[in-house]
């Protein structure tokens, strides 16, 4: 209350947890979190010939994982189809994340 004087005798107002910043415990994750090192491409692609037309689950390549998504890319997404199947077809993103997604899921990009 900077420039308002206070009635006399009167404690101006503490916060204690002014200027504190809570961290959340730190914890190791399982190596199941981890990208596979085979589902990274270095460097990631500048030019993209597909984006997602909706938020499409992907896969790795882990034979004990077999139906379970990893993750979710979101739509819009631009993608370079490097593999392409009948039904699925093998992306890579611009952060280099190369995954399986669903051909029906792509939408071909007009410069490409």
């Amino acid at each position: 209350m900077a420039g308002r004087e206070r009635p006399s005798g009167e404690e101006p107002e503490t916060d204690p947890g002014a200027g504190t910043m809570l961290r959340p415990k730190a914890r190791v994750l399982a190596d199941e979190t981890l990208v596979p090192e085979a589902n990274l491409v270095r460097p990631p692609p500048n030019c993209f010939t597909h984006e997602l037309a909706v938020d499409e689950p992907y896969r790795f390549d882990r034979p004990e994982r077999a139906g379970e998504s990893d993750g979710v890319l979101p739509a819009g997404t631009p993608v370079a189809v490097l593999v392409e199947g009948r039904e699925r077809c093998r992306v890579v993103d611009g952060g280099g994340l190369y995954v399986e997604v669903r051909r029906a899921s792509l939408r071909k990009l007009q410069d490409a």
